[in-house]
């Protein structure tokens, strides 16, 4: 970007593909032929103080880096607190993303109440909902009495001065998409004026040493005024989802610079607000009493925590045409991959005219290897009509030859499939036996081995 030496800043609209600039708006870059990728950009004028300062910075050798734990502040609401990697950072900047109306309202403002609660300052910026709106919520969710502060207001000038007087020690921003700047003249919600907010709200939390949560939208493609375009710049990028017809929330970390990711916490909306969910492993099983073909639990590992989840399997003749393959929360491709190895590796020859659907309770996504084990002998009593064992686990990859593979954290499995009351869990042979006291552990090489053990 070319510094001007004027004292105004100045628009140009630059192309996200090539870089290419124009003095106005194309619906064609003129560079690369790329449509739609002209984005407006302020050129700030030239400041020959600024220049003169960054030529007196050093840069600090590494062996002279000081390490230091860095300090946490708890929100209150544990499995927030988790994902987070154990409370909020000084500094940090949160983005909170998920569709409309699936929650992060109302998450965010339980954690406010609660960092309320414990003698924080909190700002709440509430962009889209009047205060009266806001005030209904949390009367909902049982905060009316709390000593949140809130402001209702879109222009992004208003809310850095409301920041700098109040100087919070959490600050909430619900949602960017609405927050404009009166230096750009698109429209609020666009990537410009999205990301242009964004940067400043970032850089004046890394002054101020609060903690900053952005919550944005994600449209049906996920890029437009979505959290994709604001990754970079954040922190922290949690996900919020769950299916529209259960009370059930997933909130997801798939990126922390102060924690680990893949992390996950589970929340069940109720009237009353979200309600946290210590023990998810109890939601993902059914309550049968008989055991029932098609079914098998495995022990899938979302972050550090394990989860038990029941696979549940479908298979029916095929009527004219193809065999049709569907999916609830089971990788399609994996599907694939182990229906060929039951056909040919185990002999069950009549999935090639059978209909597949594989569903996994409670909307969790079963996406590691370690599910293929769980999910090929639900396949395998569905076709045989053989029930498994009502407390039998399976945890293990299958290989494109049958074999059965080892996976990581298994000890930590077992013990998780231990303390909910299961009795046996079918694994890959270890070369090290494992025990786990009150749990019969049976080592298998070969998924034909494990069917033949498991239904017969």
């Amino acid at each position: 970007m070319p510094k001007l030496k004027g004292k105004t800043s100045k628009t140009l609209f630059v192309c996200q593909e090539c870089g290419q600039q124009s003095v106005k708006w194309l619906g064609r870059c003129p560079g690369c032929e790329a449509w739609n990728t002209l984005v407006e950009e302020v050129v700030e004028p030239f400041n020959s103080s600024v220049e003169r300062a960054a030529e007196h910075i050093a840069p600090t050798p590494l062996s002279e880096v000081a390490l230091e734990d860095t300090p946490r502040t708890p929100t209150g609401l544990g499995e927030l607190d988790r994902v987070l990697g154990g409370g909020l950072v000084p500094g940090s900047v949160t983005l909170v993303g998920g569709e409309p109306g699936i929650g992060k309202s109302t998450l965010l403002l339980s954690a406010a109440g609660r960092l309320a609660e414990s003698g924080r300052t909190v700002l709440y910026v509430t962009g889209e909902e009047s205060l009266r709106q806001t005030k209904l919520r949390a009367t909902r969710l049982g905060l009316s009495g709390s000593r949140v502060s809130l402001l209702a207001h879109t222009g992004l000038e208003a809310i850095v001065e409301a920041i700098r007087q109040a100087r919070p020690d959490a600050v909430i921003v619900d949602s960017v998409q609405v927050i404009e700047t009166a230096d750009l003249t698109s429209a609020p919600g666009s990537v410009a004026q999205v990301r242009a907010c964004a940067h400043a709200l970032t850089r004046l939390t890394k002054e101020t040493h609060g903690a900053l949560f952005l919550v944005g939208h994600v449209t049906k493609e996920g890029y437009l005024a979505g959290p994709k375009v604001l990754e970079h710049l954040v922190d922290t990028v949690l996900h919020f989802d769950g299916e529209p017809a259960s009370g059930f929330r997933l909130l997801r970390s798939t990126k922390n610079r102060f924690g680990a990711t893949h992390e996950l916490g589970v929340f069940h909306m109720t009237a009353e607000g979200l309600v946290e969910v210590s023990n998810p492993s109890e939601l993902f099983l059914s309550d049968r009493t008989d055991p029932q073909p098609g079914t098998m639990v495995t022990v899938t590992l979302e972050g550090s925590r394990p989860l038990l989840v029941e696979v549940q399997a479908l298979t029916s003749p095929a009527g004219i045409g193809l065999p049709r393959r569907r999916t609830t929360g089971v990788d399609f491709n994996r599907l694939s991959m182990l229906l060929a190895v039951l056909e040919r590796r185990v002999g069950l020859q009549a999935l090639a005219q059978q209909d597949v659907f594989v569903s996994s309770l409670g909307g969790v996504q079963l996406l590691e290897p370690g599910a293929d084990l769980g999910v090929a002998l639900a396949i395998a009593s569905s076709v045989k009509e053989r029930p498994t064992q009502r407390r039998d686990a399976a945890v293990g990859e299958v290989g494109l030859t049958g074999e059965v593979r080892p996976v990581g954290n298994l000890l930590q499995r077992l013990h998780e499939a231990r303390r909910l009351g299961f009795e046996r869990c079918f694994v890959a042979a270890q070369r090290a036996p494992l025990a786990v006291e009150g749990l019969d552990i049976i080592a298998v090489r070969h998924l034909r081995e494990a069917v033949q053990r498991a239904i017969g």
